[in-house]
């Protein structure tokens, strides 16, 4: 924690418990008393046991999607917690309530959904994609799914427990999907991924779009992960092409706790046509009775939600705007800039080589000393272990097939049905200054 924010944190909660003590004098009843001694005890055996994760905050681990949270949101979070309030109904967090609304309208205008909308935040991403899978089938019933064979396993999972069936697509070989593959008769709604969870991969929305339009399919855009790029879409950082046309979608995800800098959990569910609000039509005798303004809980498959996450997520986006040259713009600018650095690196090493070039700031890489994909995944395999052996890195693994590994590093011999590298996801926008140094440490365990 730093200097501000704990002075901020304990600014809060002194101010929230006097304005608790004017309501009158109270006392904590006796049974929520625990000694002292044992809670010192009990917080030392915690901290010890906290100390047992990988240090996330570091710029050493370059893992999986575990972004810290900024300092200041998870003191406003701890901040509303204090209170705890429910953002389902007013009457629950009226205050936390107009925040979410209010971050949700700051998300559907970066978005490009400038008139009309409707949303909320969610738990998760997973929820989030799940609402929005919902109401696919409630609007498209009978009809299928569509993914592509890149999608996150979500999409799969929530068109089972939806009971629709989905539709896996092949991606070709220069990143379109293989639209003669599938019948547009059959397909409700298509699902388009602007950052997997993979390598970062930004799926083709601008072929998507029209096609979709051509025969009354809905457009889901999942950018749970990637969906706060679009503060660089015009920039010559990445393609916008996708990012340029996010606001033609039916429906967005986004998770404000990857790249929105916010603590778990904290996704968030758009949509174009505020109509879709029919869907979720239902009664509840003694919960939406304190306003007629609109209960979130009106508009959402969850009940009960955290409004910390809205307060948190508020607070961030009054701190750090969603703009190209201020705010957000300037932190994955520097994520971007670690991921083609370490392609660059890579590509110009004896030992190590790309994949293929990122497109966000995730890249996979393995180790060229090696004449067969088993001993790529084994010499892979070995450097992960002894970067966190000797704590010096923390990386990840990817699975690869070795038909899609040997269309792009042909020179390998196929021994194996897939292949596995050594994955980085540069989420922290310190990497930028780290990445030569993280990379020198790499290099030197193969």
């Amino acid at each position: 924690m730093d200097n501000l924010s704990e002075k901020s944190l304990q600014k809060g909660i002194r101010s929230l418990n006097e304005w608790i003590d004017s309501f009158g004098d109270w006392e904590p009843d006796d049974s929520l008393i625990v000694p002292e001694k044992k809670v010192n005890e009990v917080f030392t055996r915690l901290i010890e046991r906290l100390k047992c994760n990988y240090p996330f905050e570091h710029p050493s681990y370059a893992g999986q999607m575990l972004k810290p949270p900024h300092p200041l949101a998870w003191a406003a979070y701890a901040i509303a917690m204090s209170i705890n309030p429910n953002n389902h109904a007013l009457d629950g967090g009226p205050p936390s309530s107009e925040m979410e609304k209010e971050v949700i309208a700051s998300l559907a205008r970066f978005f490009g959904y400038e008139n009309t909308y409707l949303g909320h935040l969610t738990s998760s991403g997973t929820i989030a994609n799940l609402e929005a899978l919902w109401i696919a089938r409630e609007s498209h019933p009978k009809k299928k799914i569509a993914f592509s064979d890149q999608a996150h396993y979500t999409h799969g999972r929530m068109c089972s427990v939806l009971r629709v069936e989905g539709l896996k697509i092949p991606v070709l070989d220069d990143g379109t999907f293989d639209l003669d593959a599938v019948d547009p008769e059959d397909i409700g709604t298509m699902v388009v991924t602007l950052g997997t969870t993979g390598l970062g991969d930004v799926e083709p929305l601008d072929q998507i779009l029209p096609w979709a339009k051509k025969h009354g399919i809905r457009v889901h855009i999942d950018a749970a992960y990637g969906g706060f790029f679009r503060t660089l879409k015009d920039s010559k950082l990445i393609n916008g092409t996708a990012w340029q046309r996010m606001q033609e979608a039916d429906s967005i995800v986004v998770d404000p706790h990857k790249h929105g800098l916010q603590p778990y959990g904290c996704g968030c569910v758009l949509f174009k046509d505020p109509e879709v609000g029919k869907f979720y039509k239902h009664d509840s005798p003694y919960t939406y009775f304190t306003s007629d303004d609109l209960h979130l809980g009106e508009i959402s498959l969850e009940c009960s939600r955290a409004g910390a996450s809205a307060v948190a997520f508020w607070t961030t986006l009054q701190l750090f705007p969603l703009e190209e040259k201020t705010g957000f713009g300037p932190i994955l600018s520097n994520c971007r800039s670690a991921a083609l650095t370490m392609y660059e690196l890579t590509n110009s090493s004896s030992k190590l080589t790309s994949y293929k070039k990122p497109e966000l700031d995730i890249i996979g890489y393995f180790p060229t000393e090696a004449s067969t994909l088993s001993e790529i995944s084994e010499r892979s395999k070995e450097i992960f272990q002894k970067g966190m052996s000797d704590r010096s890195f923390y990386l990840s693994l990817y699975k690869i097939s070795a038909k899609s590994f040997t269309k792009r590093h042909p020179d390998f011999e196929v021994d194996a049905e897939d292949v596995t590298i050594l994955r980085s996801v540069f989420m922290k926008p310190e990497h930028d200054n780290f990445v030569k140094e993280l990379f020198s440490r790499i290099e030197n365990c193969c």
